[in-house]
């Protein structure tokens, strides 16, 4: 494996994804209410803004701000994902590795993150985790997916409300094939 270095700007703002281990699962949206309380309580210990989020049947995407003079957002993501497992009944399968280290079995071990560098890169990303679900397949326009971000966006005037239609919905709409 490489050594892979993460990145920490005190302050700084990260995107995110974030996986369930078995990537089949609708666990995250079956279970949505407790994944916000996980992260509601990890925000009133460990402050952090949340610029935008979508929350997906298996993987997350988000970006946060951490606190001026604040690099720990393992330690955050560490917490969320215990909060939200501790509220699960233990079901999943464990490997043997996970069951020594005494670890569920729910999420993936690791996560990804990227430092965000600039407006532009941030606009990008927002783009990003505002499109997932039509890209995925799970909605048909991104107000569709009520799992996201979105719609705080449409209040501020930031997205039009059609924004991010599927071009199938659009073209049925008007009686083409795509």
């Amino acid at each position: 494996m490489t050594n892979y270095r993460r990145n920490f700007i005190p302050g700084g703002s990260y995107f995110f994804t974030v996986a369930i281990a078995d990537r089949s699962s609708h666990l995250l949206v079956e279970h949505i209410d407790l994944l916000r309380h996980a992260f509601r309580s990890v925000k009133n210990e460990h402050p952090f803004e949340v610029t935008a989020v979508v929350i997906l049947p298996d993987h997350l995407h988000c970006i946060w701000t951490l606190p001026p003079g604040d690099t720990d957002y393992p330690t955050r993501w560490k917490k969320i994902k215990a909060a939200f497992s501790h509220g699960l009944p233990m079901t999943e399968s464990r490997s043997a590795s996970r069951i020594t280290k005494g670890e569920r079995g729910i999420w993936q071990r690791r996560f990804w993150e990227h430092t965000l560098r600039d407006e532009a890169d941030l606009q990008r990303h927002v783009d990003y985790i505002h499109y997932n679900p039509v890209k995925r397949g799970h909605a048909t326009s991104a107000m569709a997916w009520p799992h996201s971000s979105f719609r705080k966006f449409v209040a501020r005037g930031i997205y039009p409300v059609d924004w991010a239609v599927d071009p199938r919905e659009t073209s049925e709409k008007f009686g083409e094939r795509a």
